[in-house]
């Protein structure tokens, strides 16, 4: 981390783990900044890797793609379905339930994420009672 008055630059720190079962690049934050109101980390999902299905309380997400494509379902029984492709946005609301996945047998997905939690995995709710729409014929 270096410092440029009240400004940090912060470089890509360790990866972990979350609770949605997807790896992340630590970036900015309330631990790594000192944020209040945002963190933004990286994600990187290898082909076939999929989250459980969660939701972010209190706190919206917003997305953008570097690369690859990946799926979502989301909202009530995640019954609706999106997919984003490199160079596409994607905002999630608080409290909205949902499950990413990357389809790709050979491609990488990656994509840069903001969420309105400094501390990114405090607000993280698993709905182990929602069924994976990906593992179930529709």
């Amino acid at each position: 981390m270096t410092t440029t008055g009240s400004c940090l630059v912060v470089r890509e720190g360790e990866g972990f783990h979350g609770k949605q079962g997807l790896d992340y690049r630590t970036g900015i934050s309330a631990q790594t900044a000192g944020a209040r109101g945002i963190c933004m980390h990286t994600l990187t999902m290898p082909p076939g890797a999929r989250a459980k299905p969660h939701l972010h309380e209190n706190h919206e997400t917003a997305i953008y793609v570097l690369s690859g494509e990946a799926g979502m379902w989301f909202g009530e029984n995640l019954a609706e379905h999106v997919v984003t492709r490199a160079g596409d946005y994607l905002y999630i609301p608080a409290g909205v339930p949902h499950l990413p996945y990357n389809a790709s047998a050979t491609e990488t997905c990656v994509a840069v994420l903001a969420r309105t939690d400094p501390n990114e995995q405090e607000s993280v709710m698993l709905r182990p009672d929602l069924i994976d729409p990906g593992n179930q014929e529709r």
